[in-house]
Formats: C-alpha cells, sequence, structure tokens
C-alpha cells in the first residue's frame, strides 16, 4: 500500500464516521431513536472496520514489518 492509498482510506474512514452522524440526525427527525440507531449502524461498523485495518497497518509500519510505500 502506498501512503496516497493509506490517505484515502482514512478520508473514507473519516467520511463514513461522518455519514453515520448524519443518518443517525436526519433520521431522529421523522423515526425513533432506536431505528435511527439501527439505520446508522452498518455505516459505523463499517468505518470502525476501516480504522482497526488502518490502525493495523500503521502499527506493522512503525514496527518495520510492513512499509508503507511512498
Amino acid at each position: 500500500m502506498n501512503r496516497s492509498g493509506f490517505v484515502k482510506l482514512s478520508v473514507l474512514a473519516f467520511g463514513l464516521v461522518l455519514l453515520s452522524f448524519l443518518i443517525l440526525g436526519f433520521s431522529r427527525l421523522v423515526i425513533p431513536y432506536r431505528t435511527a440507531r439501527v439505520l446508522a449502524a452498518p455505516t459505523t461498523l463499517l468505518a470502525f472496520a476501516l480504522v482497526c485495518y488502518l490502525l493495523v497497518r500503521a502499527v506493522l509500519s512503525k514496527l518495520h514489518i510492513v512499509e508503507i510505500e511512498e
């Protein structure tokens, strides 16, 4: 993985977190809170999984096991 790919995935993860908050916030205007959480859950879980993947890649790069190319 190169640095630009890592940055793109980081921006995607940040965007997914923002999207999940937007889904939760706007859906709470029309539907109950529990249903809104269910609607926002898939994007939240996807963002969490992506952040975990990026964290593992960053730690492996810091330990010089798997490098992130330039």
